[in-house]
């Protein structure tokens, strides 16, 4: 049906038409949410940035705090500790934020603490209600001189006496004591030491303490030949036999022509005293350790060069003395006055905290294959007999003589002959008696080199011609003297750098003007590349006073 002009226009309903409007305006809405989104970022944001200049000035003023406290708790430092500190700061441009600084100092040890403080003035925080941030920092350090326990294992070899070699070790090893000892008030810090040559002369006191056998009853002469199972243990048990070292020249050639050489002769039958292993001394011994710097700069004084070189030994002996197990030696020593009370109870324990121990070890040299007389020939009775009238000598032979000796037991080198009964040398004494008194071995070492002994005694005896002499000696030398070659004696000694340093034994070894064997081996035992030093000429003072600054320890402890 048609509509008319006149009908009424059709209308949705008021409220249809409000909805239509409300979805119309709905994107709106994520514009407000964007905007949320961001206001929240740079809130978080905002925040970052006051952390992070919080975290900036606090790890700043820390760190300075640290530097300055640890430079001026240094006993080395000359400058008033607080002065050093406040000194730090300004070159920092920090000097409004340190708020205080404490010293507090004895004659071994100064602390040194400080305190800082910076606000710092957010930029956003302060909308959440936090409008200032104190960055604080604190710092302890001390420098104290603990428990420390030095052992100097100083070489004095022959070489020594060369190039003024001795004389610049005694200047800089005196130094050394004077530094150490000088800032110790309370009796913490102890040296001994311990010179080595071609063994270790304990001194009589030292050597009874330990189970020694083969007592030659040679004045001055107090080595002892180290068995190699030593040198796997820290240190020497006071039950283990130690035979000690024949006052012998085991070392010294002899004329190996088949005629006689006088037991007088200077070049091929005298004893020469430099060529014993433990030449007789009572100044190249060691000093049980002490707190006085006169007495250890008196004993460096006295100390002489003579004799041939065992690192190892020398190593062995400082470990000893610095080995818990060595405290009934000290205890002893306590108690008879040889060494201060204040030492009882040393060596500490490896794992004392308190406690540092320490190896000053000091060559010029390297090792020199160890000879040392079989245990049978040391010592008692022998069967070599010397005459009183003229003082040559005779040897008797019970088996293995040549057939040229028909029943005559008794070799007489320098009439090159064999006899029924010793050689006397007159007819007003009765032989039957003196063949009764055979000399003892100690008294043969003391007068006549072992070689000459083997080639004179022995070879020219017993062979008959050049090649069974040149065989009868190298079986006899091979029976008198037992040699220790250089390799082995370099893995002794590296056995005992190990076992020092894995039991925390710091190790400062100084290569003095040694070859290089020497060298390898002193930098091997080093407790690391900054504790070894190769030194030359008066360079070796340098050496001691750079191991004398680290001895004591600095430590930050906060």
């Amino acid at each position: 049906m048609a509509r008319h002009a006149a009908d009424p226009v059709t209308r949705p309903p008021l409220r249809a038409m409000a909805g239509c409007r409300f979805v119309n305006d709905e994107a709106g809405n994520l514009t407000i949410f964007a905007f949320s989104l961001f206001m929240m970022m740079i809130m978080i944001g905002g925040v970052a940035v006051d952390l992070m200049r919080y975290e900036s000035m606090r790890t700043s003023l820390q760190n300075t705090l640290d530097r300055a406290t640890l430079a001026s708790a240094s006993l080395s430092q000359t400058l008033d500790a607080e002065e050093v500190v406040t000194d730090y700061f300004a070159k920092a441009g920090l000097s409004e934020y340190l708020r205080s600084v404490s010293v507090d100092e004895g004659l071994n040890y100064r602390e040194v603490v400080a305190d800082a403080r910076a606000a710092t003035d957010p930029y956003f925080l302060h909308l959440i209600g936090i409008n200032e941030m104190d960055a604080p920092g604190h710092s302890i350090a001390e420098q104290r001189m603990t428990n420390v326990e030095i052992m100097l294992v100083l070489d004095v070899s022959g070489s020594m006496g060369s190039n003024s070699r001795l004389t610049n070790l005694k200047t800089a090893a005196r130094e050394f004591v004077d530094t150490v000892l000088s800032s110790d008030g309370e009796d913490r810090i102890s040296i001994g030491i311990v010179p080595f040559n071609g063994q270790v002369n304990l001194g009589a006191s030292l050597r009874s303490r330990y189970n020694y056998s083969h007592n030659h009853q040679v004045s001055n002469v107090n080595c002892v030949d180290l068995p190699a199972s030593v040198y796997t243990q820290t240190g020497i048990s006071q039950g283990i036999e130690l035979p000690m070292t024949a006052d012998a020249d085991t070392y010294s050639t002899t004329n190996k022509t088949n005629g006689y050489v006088n037991r007088t002769d200077t070049d091929y039958a005298t004893v020469v005293s430099g060529n014993r292993w433990c030449p007789p001394s009572t100044d190249n011994t060691v000093m049980m350790p002490s707190q006085s710097i006169s007495a250890l700069q008196a004993k460096i004084s006295s100390l002489d060069a003579i004799g041939a070189t065992s690192i190892n030994a020398g190593m062995k002996w400082g470990m000893t003395l610095l080995d818990p197990g060595t405290q009934p030696v000290f205890d002893y020593f306590v108690a008879n006055g040889t060494i201060p009370e204040v030492f009882e109870g040393r060596p500490f324990d490896y794992t004392d905290p308190e406690s540092m121990k320490i190896i000053v070890l000091m060559t010029d040299g390297e090792h020199f294959a160890e000879e040392r007389v079989n245990d049978d020939y040391k010592t008692g009775e022998s069967t070599i007999f010397k005459s009183p009238y003229d003082g040559n000598y005779s040897i008797r032979f019970d088996s293995g003589r040549p057939g040229v000796s028909g029943s005559n037991k008794y070799w007489v080198p320098h009439r090159s002959e064999w006899r029924s009964l010793p050689w006397t040398n007159t007819s007003n004494t009765n032989a039957t008696t003196l063949a009764n008194n055979p000399m003892l071995w100690e008294d043969v070492w003391s007068e006549v080199r072992l070689q000459w002994v083997v080639w004179q005694l022995y070879a020219r005896a017993l062979g008959t011609n050049n090649s069974q002499r040149a065989a009868q000696y190298n079986t006899w030398i091979a029976e008198f003297r037992e040699q220790t070659p250089t390799g082995d004696m370099n893995d002794q000694l590296q056995q005992m750098c190990a076992l020092a340093k894995s039991n925390g034994v710091t190790v400062y070894g100084i290569a003095f003007e040694a070859p290089s064997g020497g060298q390898t081996q002193i930098s091997q035992c080093a407790t690391s590349s900054a504790h070894y030093f190769n030194a030359a000429g008066l360079q070796i003072r340098t050496a001691f006073r750079a191991i004398a600054s680290n001895i004591s320890k600095l430590r930050l402890t906060q």
